[in-house]
């Protein structure tokens, strides 16, 4: 049997039927592919949508993998002024997804994250779009509008639970999307991340109040889990690695995409059957960054047999991130590559934290000596020091984020930076 009948998704499977814009995105297109169906049934009692969403094992799809109905469990439901934030400031490098869902399919984020609010009894939804979406916050706007004619918005809905929502215009900055920081911004401060704890979102959030801050696919992904249970969500992926996930695919492929596909498909997969097959073929393969600029890359020896989860790229050493996928082939100059994200890290660092601030400059003027072949052989040693002291030493994972990908460049390419610095060149020793 071929790795296409094995591991492509069933369509009766996929959450996001619209996500290469099939059909209208309009509220009445949007029902007849599903969404808004019954909705009054699945709002009856909030621990009842919790504990489902808890059964579901649904991991956040934003990039950090917490469990979705845990961090909803944390919200006290007593009455208290509440609030329900849908993280949309999609702003890594090779991330696109949340794009193409608020594009494609918005009354899915609306529903679900009415289906949120309810279940931590949360009565205002704000929506946190990234600055440069204007045409993406114009369509959440409009969908908001429509879901509020047809009742199911507002304070008088006809299901009787009522949930405002709201969308809230970023200014551009990627450190917004780090929930504290996002939660800043939307009261009007600075976009720099709070100190963690105390002042975790769902105790001390936005003005003070309980808040929950998910990703966008998160939310969702929630209505349709509602609808089809737990056990058919579980029924996809491995375990502690279930459900489904959009991949977007990049670089130097024939065909870049967004492909919806279950969790734990292999890599391999999800490049040569959705992506069109690296350029020059799979054996002109180099590298792939599995999640987004943040994570690790990978080393072409190890990307046959990966699988894209949680677990399965921890075992390689990098992270399923936002599970948007950069292929290099052997065209690309892997160096130059990862001095252009660490050049990206060093300009969106907010600057609170001394080995952020200090350190990602400090990694981007090492690694443009490494471009240029003008370090030296000791400075690959000193460079793999410094990222161990930024990581892990700041308030929020944007310090990680600046050091991981030279960390994976010096773990698979040592070999290529003392080669460039000595002015030599290497063979391509694969079979």
């Amino acid at each position: 049997m071929s790795i296409r009948n094995v591991f492509m998704i069933k369509e009766k499977n996929k959450i996001f039927k619209n996500i290469d814009l099939k059909a209208s995105i309009d509220i009445k297109s949007s029902m007849l592919r599903g969404d808004w169906n019954g909705v009054q049934a699945i709002l009856t009692t909030s621990d009842q949508v919790i504990q489902i969403v808890k059964e579901s094992e649904i991991r956040g799809r934003g990039g950090a993998g917490f469990s979705t109905g845990i961090k909803w469990s944390f919200m006290p439901r007593d009455g208290t002024t509440s609030y329900v934030i849908v993280n949309a400031d999609e702003s890594e490098p090779g991330a696109c997804k949340d794009k193409a869902i608020i594009r494609y399919e918005p009354h899915k984020i609306i529903e679900g994250a009415l289906i949120a609010a309810f279940a931590v009894q949360a009565r205002i939804v704000y929506i946190y779009v990234r600055g440069e979406y204007v045409t993406e916050a114009s369509i959440l706007e409009n969908a908001i509008k429509e879901a509020e004619q047809y009742g199911l918005l507002g304070n008088n809905p006809k299901h009787k639970y009522s949930v405002n929502i709201f969308v809230h215009r970023g200014a551009g900055a990627y450190i917004c999307g780090e929930e504290s920081a996002l939660l800043n911004s939307i009261e009007g401060r600075k976009g720099m991340p709070r100190i963690k704890p105390p002042a975790f979102p769902a105790v001390c959030g936005l003005y003070g109040c309980p808040t929950i801050v998910n990703n966008v696919e998160t939310i969702a992904s929630i209505s349709t889990i509602m609808r089809r249970g737990a056990n058919w969500y579980k029924s996809m992926g491995r375990s502690n690695n279930y459900g489904t996930k959009i991949f977007s695919i990049s670089g130097h492929v024939c065909n870049p995409c967004n492909v919806e596909e279950e969790m734990s498909v292999p890599l391999k997969t999800l490049i040569n059957e959705y992506a069109g097959g690296v350029i020059g073929g799979w054996d002109n393969l180099l590298a792939v960054i599995p999640g987004g600029s943040s994570t690790p890359l990978l080393h072409y020896s190890v990307c046959d047999d990966v699988l894209m989860d949680f677990d399965g790229l921890k075992s390689v050493g990098s992270a399923l991130g936002t599970g948007s996928i950069i292929v290099m082939n052997k065209s690309a100059d892997v160096i130059d590559a990862i001095a252009n994200i660490s050049r990206f890290y060093m300009h969106e660092s907010c600057g609170q934290c001394t080995p952020c601030r200090e350190g990602t400059g400090w990694m981007y003027r090492i690694m443009q000596r490494f471009v240029s072949g003008k370090a030296q052989l000791h400075e690959i040693y000193e460079l793999y020091e410094i990222t161990k002291q930024i990581e892990g030493r700041t308030i929020c994972a944007l310090g990680d984020a600046a050091a991981w990908p030279i960390q994976g460049l010096i773990k698979n390419f040592k070999d290529v930076i003392e080669s460039r610095i000595n002015g030599t060149t290497i063979s391509d020793n694969r079979k």
